[in-house]
C-alpha cells in the first residue's frame, strides 16, 4: 500500500435504497432512482457511495434478510439497473460500495429451505447452526442466548410428521438464521458471492455484523449486563437491544476466528485491481480492538462507532479522537468518522436528547427527554463540521446534509422494524431514521418519487428541509456540507494530522490540521476566536465571537 489510496481520505455517502429516490412512483426507492440523483451527489462532492442491501429478499428486515446474494430484488429493479447505476456513478467519478450480509440469510433462502427439508445431521443443516434442544423432550432452547431484536435467539423447527424438531440460531430475527462459518462450504459460497460483484465492477463491500459469524465452541450460556454496556463514555448500547460483547465477552461476538475469514476475503479482494475495499461494521470496544479488523492483511476500514456514540462534550471528543488516531495508525489504517447511519437515531436529534437512549431502541412520542429541534440542528451542524475536518475517511448518511432530524411521530401502524414487533412496542426501533428523504419541497412525496407514495410517511417539515429549498441558500445545512467537502478536498485534510492547540476554555476544542485551524465550542458560553480568516462556520458569527455549539475552520 502506498498510503495514498482513495479510501484513506474518502468521504463516503451511505444510501439506504428504499428511502433515497423512487423512479417508478410505487413509494419504494430503487436503483433507477439512485441513478437519477447521482449528479446531486457529485455536486455535493462525495468520493463514493455505499448502498445498503438491494438483493432479493422477503424484506422482513428491510433487505438484511437476503434470499439471493447475486440478484436484485424486483422492488429495486434488475441487475441491468444495477449495472447502469454503477456505470453512471463511475462516469461521475464516484465509487460504489455495496453491503454484504454474511452472518445470516433469510429463512426463505434456498440454502435454509434445503436445510429444513434435509433433516438432522445432514450436510445441508451443517450450513446453519441447528442444535437439539435441552429438557426431557428437547423442549428447551440449546442455550440462553437472546436476539438482538428482543426475545429468544433460537426457534424450534417442525418435522415433516408435525412433531417438534431441532432448534436453529438467529441472533437477529427468527427469519434470519445464522450461518455456521466453521463450515468450509459456507466460506466457499461467499467467496463466489464476492467475486460475482467484483467481476461486475463494484469498488468494495461494507460487511454487516463483521464482529459476528464465529461463535464460541460449545455455544455456552451468556447473560449480558443489565444496562447493556456502553462505549467511549456514551450512553448507548453496542447493538440494538441487549448485546454488550465488549463489556462482558459475549460468545457470539468478536471471536478470534472472524479474522481468518477476513484474511481469506482480502486475498480475493487483492485479485482485483482498482483498490477495492472491505469496510467493517464491527461493534467492539476498545478502539485498539477495533483496529484488529484493519490490520494489513485484513480489512481496509472499520466504522468508528466509539466516535459516533461520544457525547457532544469537548473532553470526551478529544479523548476519542486521540484514541482513534492512535489505534488505527498503529496498524497502518486510516481512522473513520461517522455520526449517523440507518441503525441509529439521526444526530440532529440524538445530540439534543436529554435522557439515555440505547442504540437501536429509537425514539418516539413516549420517549423520555425528547430533543429540542433547534438545539439538535445547531449541534449537528457543529458536530458535522468537526467530523469533516478530521484526517481519515468520513461517512455521511443520506439526508444528514439536509439537517434531517429523526422522525418521531410515526403512526404505530406504519412501523416496520422487527424491533418494534419483537418487543411488543416497547422499543420504537429504527424506522425514524429511515423515512424517505426530501428533494423538492413542493412536489409529491417531496420529490422522493413522481407520486405521493412513500413506504414510511414523511413529516410536513420535509418541505422546508428539501434539497431544492436549501441549494444555493447561504447558511443552509446543504451549503455547509458542500463548502466543507470542497475545503476538505482543497486543503487535503483527510491526509493530514491533528495538532492540539491551547484552548480558551474546557468546553472548546482547538487543533490544526495542515493549514486549517479548527475551533469547536461544545459549551454554552461564547469565546473569542484566535486571529485568522474564517473559512467555514457552522453558525452565524458576531464579530470575533464564537457562540456555543458552533464549529469554525480558520486559515492557519
Amino acid at each position: 500500500m502506498t498510503g495514498t489510496e482513495w479510501w484513506r481520505n474518502a468521504v463516503i455517502y451511505q444510501i439506504y435504497p428504499r428511502s433515497f429516490a423512487d423512479a417508478n412512483g410505487d413509494g419504494m426507492g430503487d436503483l433507477a432512482g439512485i441513478r437519477s440523483r447521482l449528479p446531486q451527489l457529485a455536486e455535493l462532492g462525495v468520493d463514493a457511495i455505499w448502498l445498503s442491501p438491494f438483493y432479493t429478499s422477503p424484506q422482513r428486515d428491510a433487505g438484511y434478510d437476503v434470499s439471493d446474494y447475486c440478484d436484485v430484488d424486483p422492488l429495486f429493479g434488475t441487475l441491468a439497473d444495477y449495472d447502469a447505476m454503477q456505470a453512471a456513478a463511475h462516469d461521475l467519478g464516484i465509487r460504489v460500495i455495496v453491503d454484504i450480509v454474511p452472518n445470516h440469510s433469510s429463512s426463505d433462502h434456498p440454502w435454509f429451505q434445503a436445510a429444513l427439508a434435509a433433516g438432522p445431521s445432514s450436510e445441508e443443516r451443517g450450513h446453519y447452526i441447528f442444535r437439539d434442544g435441552l429438557g426431557e423432550n428437547g423442549e428447551l432452547p440449546p442455550n440462553n442466548w437472546e436476539s438482538v431484536f428482543g426475545g429468544n435467539a433460537w426457534t424450534r423447527t417442525t418435522d415433516p410428521d408435525g412433531t417438534p424438531g431441532q432448534w436453529y440460531l438467529h441472533l437477529f430475527d427468527a427469519t434470519q438464521p445464522d450461518f455456521d462459518w466453521d463450515n468450509e462450504w459456507v466460506r466457499a459460497e461467499f467467496r463466489d458471492v464476492l467475486r460475482f460483484w467484483l467481476d461486475r465492477g463494484v469498488d468494495g463491500f461494507r460487511v454487516d455484523v463483521a464482529h459476528g459469524m464465529i461463535k464460541a465452541k460449545g455455544l455456552p450460556d451468556y447473560t449480558p449486563p443489565v444496562d447493556g454496556g456502553s462505549m467511549g463514555g456514551a450512553t448507548t448500547a453496542l447493538e440494538p437491544g441487549v448485546v454488550a460483547e465488549p463489556v462482558a465477552g459475549a460468545p457470539y461476538w468478536a471471536q478470534d476466528g472472524v479474522h481468518d475469514i477476513y484474511r481469506d476475503w482480502r486475498l480475493v479482494i487483492d485479485e482485483y485491481d482498482g483498490d477495492r475495499i472491505l469496510a467493517a461494521e464491527a461493534w467492539v470496544d476498545p478502539l485498539d480492538r477495533v483496529a484488529q479488523w484493519v490490520r494489513a492483511d485484513e480489512m481496509h476500514q472499520a466504522f468508528n462507532f466509539a466516535y459516533l456514540e461520544t457525547p457532544w462534550q469537548a473532553k470526551a471528543l478529544r479523548s476519542v479522537i486521540d484514541d482513534s488516531l492512535a489505534a488505527f495508525s498503529s496498524v497502518g489504517a486510516p481512522s473513520t468518522w461517522v455520526l449517523s447511519n440507518h441503525d441509529v437515531v439521526r444526530h440532529a436529534s440524538r445530540l439534543a436528547l436529554t435522557a439515555d437512549n440505547l442504540q437501536g431502541h429509537g425514539i418516539g412520542p413516549n420517549t423520555v427527554g425528547l430533543p429540542d429541534t433547534a438545539v439538535g440542528l445547531r449541534r449537528a451542524r457543529a458536530a458535522s463540521a468537526l467530523m469533516l475536518s478530521l484526517p481519515g475517511s468520513s461517512y455521511i448518511y443520506q439526508g444528514e446534509e439536509l439537517g434531517l432530524p429523526e422522525v418521531i411521530h410515526l403512526p404505530d401502524s406504519s412501523r416496520e422494524d422487527p424491533t418494534w414487533f419483537r418487543t411488543n412496542g416497547e422499543r420504537y426501533g429504527r424506522d425514524g431514521c429511515r423515512v424517505p428523504i426530501p428533494w423538492e419541497g413542493a412536489a409529491p412525496s417531496y420529490g422522493f418519487g413522481p407520486s405521493a407514495k412513500s413506504w414510511l410517511p414523511q413529516p410536513a417539515e420535509w418541505a422546508t428541509l428539501a434539497r431544492d429549498a436549501q441549494a444555493g441558500v447561504e447558511g443552509s445545512t446543504l451549503e455547509l456540507y458542500s463548502d466543507a467537502l470542497a475545503l476538505r478536498r482543497g486543503h487535503e485534510l483527510g491526509l493530514g494530522s491533528v495538532e492540539w492547540l491551547p484552548s480558551p476554555s474546557a468546553g472548546v476544542l482547538v487543533f490544526r490540521n495542515r493549514n486549517v485551524v479548527v475551533v469547536a465550542n461544545t459549551g454554552d458560553l461564547p469565546v473569542e476566536l484566535p486571529a485568522g480568516d474564517v473559512l467555514l462556520t457552522s453558525a452565524t458569527l458576531t464579530g470575533r465571537t464564537l457562540p456555543g455549539d458552533t464549529t469554525v475552520w480558520m486559515q492557519g
